[in-house]
């Protein structure tokens, strides 16, 4: 193993890198054992005693592939030192707070690049592979439209809007991180190996899947929610009836999150999927960067009226890394409030002990409490 690199963080790669254990489980795993180092080192029958680890789980973590997830976990860290790529178990602080937040984010994060996957504004712009001029005009006018706010800009790296939405972005120069569907050695598709390149330098690149991790068709609905819970917001600009662009905007609208959709010509298949979702309700419609203002509180006017109270900024440094993920929780919610158990569920924390740290941040004067057990910022 690397010396730079920490014991945590290799055992905490060779968790995810196990057969069958998924995001879900993987935490359900440290909750019992306190660190991937204990899980893997727990006897049999305790493992037994874990709720959802079966004889095949158990015999996962305590047999021969226990053992391949290590040798792998080494190699990874290896390479991962050797091409500067950052590897981040859901625990780090630097691991994306916004998507922290979604049930089934990642346990793991491979991330390439400079870009602050934590900026103060982060905005995801999706769509058809199959784009138009119309769409790489809209394309390349929202991201004008994103100048003054210097948001980062999200998206697939796939043909299509996905592609005119980064190189607009490098173009304006906006950081703009590419979610991949492949570990981050294999850059798929390859003829985007020139701007995924540049994105390194300014923006980056991140991907749940370990180095090797070939473009599997399975893969790409998986990519979607990680665009989906990195964003505040999410833009459709060009989607036909059915497609990858639109699982991304329901996935958001399950987080919680805005989704915005750019109409476009009745009787174009490549704006059926956005005229769709403005008709549903499902997305509001984006006619001009102050839509998106509005609806994600960026309107600079407004919020110098005093009609938004800005969103006070907090220093992880002030409290300790469970404090600082409710409250990174209660800022996403702008200003609304909370129940305890959504709190709880989006910060991956248990109830008694967010019942435990909401009174303590309460004592302190960094949160409020409401009726019906509820809470918002102070």
């Amino acid at each position: 193993m690397p010396e730079t690199l920490t014991d945590d963080l290799f055992h905490e790669l060779a968790l995810t890198l196990l057969p069958g254990i998924g995001p879900q489980l993987t935490r359900q795993l440290m909750s019992y054992g306190g660190s991937a180092k204990n899980v893997l080192l727990m006897p049999p029958g305790k493992l037994r005693r874990i709720p959802g680890v079966g004889p095949k789980m158990v015999a996962s973590l305590t047999g021969p592939e226990r053992a391949t997830a290590l040798r792998r976990a080494e190699q990874d860290l290896r390479q991962a030192e050797k091409e500067g790529v950052e590897i981040l178990f859901y625990t780090n602080k630097r691991y994306p707070r916004r998507l922290k937040q979604i049930s089934d984010a990642p346990a793991i994060l491979y991330y390439q690049g400079p870009a602050d996957l934590n900026a103060p504004k982060t905005v995801a712009i999706v769509g058809t592979r199959q784009a138009t001029d119309y769409g790489r005009e809209q394309t390349e006018r929202l991201v004008r439209g994103l100048v003054p706010h210097q948001p980062l800009v999200v998206s697939g790296l796939a043909y299509g809007i996905d592609i005119l939405a980064h190189r607009a972005a490098l173009q304006e120069g906006l950081p703009t991180v590419g979610v991949m569907a492949t570990g981050l050695d294999v850059i798929y598709p390859a003829a985007h190996r020139k701007t995924a390149d540049k994105m390194r330098e300014v923006g980056g690149l991140l991907s749940e899947f370990p180095f090797g991790t070939p473009p599997d068709r399975y893969n790409f609905p998986a990519r979607n929610r990680i665009i989906a819970g990195l964003a505040d917001g999410t833009v459709v600009v060009e989607a036909t009836a059915k497609g990858g662009a639109l699982i991304t905007a329901e996935l958001a609208l399950g987080y919680d999150r805005d989704v915005l959709a750019v109409p476009g010509p009745l009787g174009a298949l490549t704006s059926e999927g956005c005229n769709a979702l403005i008709k549903n309700n499902k997305a509001a419609l984006y006619q001009e960067p102050k839509d998106l203002e509005m609806l994600l509180n960026w309107d600079a006017a407004l919020h110098q009226s005093g009609k938004f109270k800005p969103a006070p900024s907090y220093s992880p440094d002030d409290f300790t890394p469970d404090e600082f993920a409710l409250l990174a929780v209660l800022a996403a919610a702008s200003g609304r409030e909370a129940q305890m158990d959504d709190l709880a569920w989006k910060a991956q924390l248990p109830i008694h002990a967010v019942a435990a740290l909401l009174l303590g941040l309460e004592f302190r004067g960094v949160v409020r409490a409401l009726p019906g057990k509820q809470f918002a910022l102070a």
